[in-house]
């Protein structure tokens, strides 16, 4: 397996489940225990590997929380573009992730809250004051299916009435 091969598979497995370890994913890629170790120190020193994180079903765990998807339209500015923005956008401890994107708006935050009033304000007093933004719309998350991979929502054990002859 080439180098970039067995890096693409390590990522995969990772991704998948964060909590397998070294020895666990060199028998899964045939691969040695040290060769695998080697290989995720260099890719989270490279950056490739950001973090290792669980997916939390919130509501399952009896945790309130709004989340809005907020797109924002921007003027960029001369030599950063929306680089400088989305870098000051990106330190608010209120915004869980930040994405350029292409369409009528600029950039698309995700935010969360405990209530909708506190994502309200933080968009009416942080974001919607920042003088490159021209306009945003807020969308508040009803109901989430899947979150990075994991579906949600849980398929009912099918109940069988007993047939007797």
């Amino acid at each position: 397996m080439k180098e970039q091969g067995k890096e693409d598979e390590v990522l995969r497995l990772l991704e998948e489940n964060a909590r397998l370890s070294d020895a666990e994913i060199a028998m899964m890629l045939g691969l040695r225990e040290d060769e695998v170790k080697g290989i995720i120190a260099d890719l989270e020193r490279r950056g490739v590997i950001r973090k290792y994180k669980a997916v939390i079903n919130y509501e399952k765990a009896g945790i309130e929380l709004v989340q809005a998807l907020i797109d924002v339209k921007v003027s960029p500015e001369r030599n950063t573009g929306y680089d400088s923005l989305a870098e000051r956008i990106s330190r608010f401890p209120e915004v869980k992730s930040l994405r350029l994107v292409s369409g009528e708006y600029d950039l698309s935050v995700l935010v969360t809250g405990r209530t909708m009033q506190e994502v309200a304000h933080f968009v009416a007093e942080k974001i919607a004051p920042l003088e490159q933004v021209r306009n945003t719309v807020t969308h508040f998350l009803l109901k989430t299916y899947k979150e990075n991979g994991e579906i949600y929502a849980e398929k009912e054990k099918v109940k069988r009435l007993l047939v007797t002859p």
